[in-house]
């Protein structure tokens, strides 16, 4: 969450010319993108792993679920606000609401979802060089089936997260987090320091942090780019 939060900062202080860098292109940009995306996404299936460990039922999934899929549309309408161009329309909220529906209904599948993570992993590459072989390129492409991830050129949106590949990344947080609450439960009962205490606040109620902290921070550099503006 910190490490995103000082991404997304940095994001925003491009987006309003306080820096000059590519985040479409250069490495040390789309490189920490992935990387976060994938601690993200992980995180998400060990969490699920936990809730059934639990016993969390399906209403309470679905009740959960809901506040996922509806701050998805909540995005999407701020983005479209802010890029009408290039709005998120199956971001990285949309993607995990999609994606929690799969992951629950093969929750039960044990060590199979390590098998069925790295197939879905290795179809981004696969698909990749089938389609730019076949005809299907332009169908998949399109925007009503490039959520799919079957794609050979990504689309023009601020922010997209396909089900191929990141299926897979969260099956294997399902996986791992299957492990643990069954062979190493203890560490679901370790108490954390003081600073580990305020992180795992901040992971308790990431959603609704994930919602605000850009509203904030686009808020407060604007504020300080109008103070900036008035002194001159």
């Amino acid at each position: 969450m910190v490490w995103m939060t000082l991404f997304h900062f940095s994001f925003d202080l491009n987006h309003f010319g306080y820096i000059q860098q590519n985040f479409l292109i250069d490495p040390f940009w789309t490189w920490q993108r992935t990387v976060i995306l994938s601690l993200f996404v992980f995180t998400a299936g060990v969490s699920q792993a936990v809730a059934v460990h639990q016993g969390q039922s399906w209403p309470r999934f679905w009740q959960r679920w809901w506040w996922v899929a509806g701050s998805a549309l909540l995005v999407s309408g701020g983005s479209y606000l802010m890029y009408p161009n290039t709005f998120i329309y199956f971001g990285v909220l949309h993607g995990i609401a999609v994606m929690l529906i799969l992951v629950r209904v093969t929750a039960g599948w044990g060590d199979w979802l390590w098998l069925l993570g790295l197939l879905a992993i290795a179809t981004k590459y696969i698909a990749e060089s089938v389609l730019l072989m076949g005809t299907s390129a332009d169908l998949f492409n399109s925007i009503g089936l490039n959520w799919l991830g079957l794609i050979t050129a990504k689309p023009v949106t601020e922010d997209y997260v396909p089900l191929i590949p990141w299926l897979g990344v969260m099956w294997w947080g399902m996986a791992a987090g299957t492990w643990v609450a069954r062979s190493r439960r203890h560490w679901l009962t370790l108490n954390p320091s003081s600073t580990g205490r305020a992180l795992s606040a901040m992971g308790r109620h990431s959603l609704i942090y994930y919602l605000v902290h850009q509203p904030v921070m686009i808020g407060a550099i604007m504020v300080f780019s109008f103070l900036q503006m008035r002194s001159l």
